[in-house]
Parts: structure tokens; sequence; C-alpha cells
């Protein structure tokens, strides 16, 4: 089981009820296997940065990954779960949905600038009453500038809502190398193929080649990002070689893998780290 411990409060729902627009915290989950946080919202939005480890959060319309020197947006009041595995350290903001314009309004992964990094860092030892009008409240400020600056990263899996659909999720979240044709797959969950397609374009906007692949980037950046070799991760997901697996990546992400994580790492800023895009072909 999982320990969480935070510098601040005993409790994350105490954020909602503290008496300034903005509260910054620091959290270190501490796990011999896998853990999670069970679902739950605030009535202000959260930023959850992870420093160390990988960080997934799930809302019922998708699943976004926080991978190290990457946040999640999520918005106010909406219900989600966080899990991950390993030791995880986090940062969270904590904002009033009215505390500046400009805030995002849907749940996204954005890319931390150093500045931005720097700026959550340093608002993490605030007093807890920082005084209005007074140096923490103007870096507070700059905060949020940064934020409503920063760029979002398709590090997104959506997750349909149809209860065969949401099936099928589950099955190639649990097995992701196994490689059966599109109509094996309707057949499992009781649909044809061409209604199954049809279907997961209705609900998510995407083919089914082209979910899967968004999977796999996901998945991959989960394993490479906690030490695994690249040639480990593409047999895992059932490449046949390391190369098919670099080339996907690429196209998917702008940059061979070791070169996205070497940035990553580094802190980079999104220009040097583009979003996620994949082609959407029919697979």
């Amino acid at each position: 089981m999982a320990s969480i411990v935070t510098d601040k409060f005993n409790a994350a729902h105490e954020v909602d009820h503290f008496p300034r627009p903005v509260v910054a915290l620091h959290a270190t989950h501490v796990a011999t296997k896998d853990w999670e946080s069970s679902k739950h919202q605030h009535r202000r939005a959260q930023l959850l940065y992870a420093v160390r480890g990988i960080v997934n959060c799930e809302i019922d319309d998708g699943v976004w990954i926080v991978p190290p020197q990457c946040a999640v947006w999520i918005p106010a009041d909406l219900p989600h779960s966080a899990r991950g595995s390993g030791t995880a350290e986090c940062y969270c903001l904590f904002v009033d949905a009215d505390a500046v314009p400009g805030l995002p309004e849907t749940c996204c992964t954005i890319s931390v600038s150093p500045l931005l990094r720097e700026l959550l860092l340093k608002a993490v030892g605030f007093p807890e009453l920082y005084a209005f009008g007074g140096r923490e409240e103007r870096l507070i400020a700059a905060l949020l500038d940064e934020l409503i600056a920063a760029p979002i990263e398709d590090l997104h899996l959506p997750m349909p809502r149809d209860p065969r659909l949401r099936r099928l999720a589950e099955m190639l979240l649990a097995n992701p190398t196994e490689r059966i044709s599109k109509g094996d797959w309707a057949a499992r969950i009781g649909m044809s193929e061409r209604n199954m397609s049809r279907l997961l374009l209705q609900e998510i906007g995407m083919s089914f080649g082209r979910w899967r692949r968004q999977l796999h980037v996901i998945l991959a950046l989960q394993r490479l990002t906690k030490g695994e070799s690249v040639q480990t991760v593409a047999l895992e997901l059932g490449y046949e070689d390391a190369s098919g697996f670099v080339t996907m990546f690429r196209k998917a992400v702008g940059k061979p893998p070791a070169r996205y994580l070497a940035d990553r790492n580094a802190g980079m800023g999104s220009a040097a780290v583009p979003g996620i895009k994949l082609p959407d072909q029919a697979a």
C-alpha cells in the first residue's frame, strides 16, 4: 500500500477551504508496488506535476499520462483518480476557477517550461498565509501567466462510454501486445467490425488503429521512463524489432525515444518536445 506525504496538509481536500486563491503542495507517494488514489474531486482546479515516476490521471472520458517534467491539468469539480508505480514525487497546485482568466477548461497534459517548474517549486515554500499584495502573490501571478501560456501535449488516451467499447479498452490495456485482427476484437465484444469502427469514431473521434497506436505510445513512455530499454519495450508491445517501434515513435512524437526522454529529463520546453500526433489510418 502506498503512503502519501505532503508538506502542508494532512488531507488534500483541505485545499478547497484554504483562505488563498492558489496553494501549492509537495507530495511523495512511497510504494513497494503499484499505488492508486481513488476517484475524488476538488472545488478547485488542480495542476499535478510529476518530478519522479509516472503518474496516470483518469476521468470518465480518458486517461492522461504524466511523465517526468510534464503536468496534468484537472479542471474544478471534475471527478478523477490517479495511479502509478513505485515511488512518485509530485507537486500540486490548487487554483480557484476564477483566479485568472484563460486557464484550461478541459483536462489536459501540458509541457512544463523551466520557468514554470521553478515558480512551482518556489510556491511550495511560501507561508501558508502569504500576504496579499506581497512578493509571494506577485510570484503566484507570474506562475499563473506561465501556466496559461504552457502548450498542451497530446499524451492522452480517450476512453469510450459505450459498455462494449469500454470492455474493449480494458482488454487492450490488459493485453496491449495481442496481435489479432480488428474483426476478432469486434467479435470479442459482440459487435460487427463495421459497427465497432463506426461507434469508435463517433465516441472518441479515432479509428481503431490510431487508438491502439496511441495506447502503445503511452505504454511505451511509461516503461521507458522507468528505465527499460527500447528493445525490451518494443518486444513487449508486440513489435518484431526495435526499428519498427522507433519508426512509429518518431512519427508520433517527432523524435526517437532516447532523444525524447533526454530532452524531457533536461526540462526542455514544448518547442523542443512536440505533442503526440498520430495519423488517422485505418489498421
